[in-house]
């Protein structure tokens, strides 16, 4: 007598294929169900309206609730105004901290009481902690750096 062709392991791949595909067939008539049963809803149910903050909510908005009033005069069309004040480029401060090994320190601005970032680069002579120094601030990657630092 002859062993039957189908094996275990081919007998669980094929019931395993039947179950996937019932499966698929069960979850495909669940969203047609879906679909007829809820799918329709009204124009007032798909509105969305738009608060005073700028985001959308369901609700319509409350027309009893108070308006903010703005002035004409009060809005500025086109680009900001220049403010043509003279700035103090160069500022006074005392060296906090200056390691000569690795070239960089630290300025406190005596108007701001600010630690500005001084690299050797930016330095005529030759700094040690408490020094007092005039110099200029320029924005560098990492916030402001002292430049043009001079000895007083």
């Amino acid at each position: 007598m002859s062993k039957s062709q189908q094996s275990f392991n081919k007998k669980e791949k094929e019931k395993k294929r039947r179950k996937k595909k019932q499966d698929k067939l069960e979850r495909r008539e669940q969203r047609k169900i879906e679909r007829e049963e809820g799918g329709k809803k009204s124009f007032e149910e798909l509105l969305m309206y738009v608060d005073e903050d700028g985001n959308l909510t369901p609700e319509p908005p409350d027309p009893t609730k108070k308006k903010k009033e703005i002035k004409l005069e009060n809005i500025i069309l086109g680009a900001a105004p220049i403010d043509n004040t003279p700035v103090e480029t160069v500022r006074e401060g005392q060296v906090k901290f200056f390691n000569d090994e690795k070239g960089y320190g630290f300025i406190n601005d005596k108007a701001t009481k600010e630690s500005i970032f001084v690299h050797i680069n930016n330095v005529e002579g030759e700094l040690r902690e408490n020094d007092r120094v005039t110099f200029e601030i320029e924005n560098g990657p990492k916030g402001p750096n002292a430049v043009n630092v001079k000895l007083i």
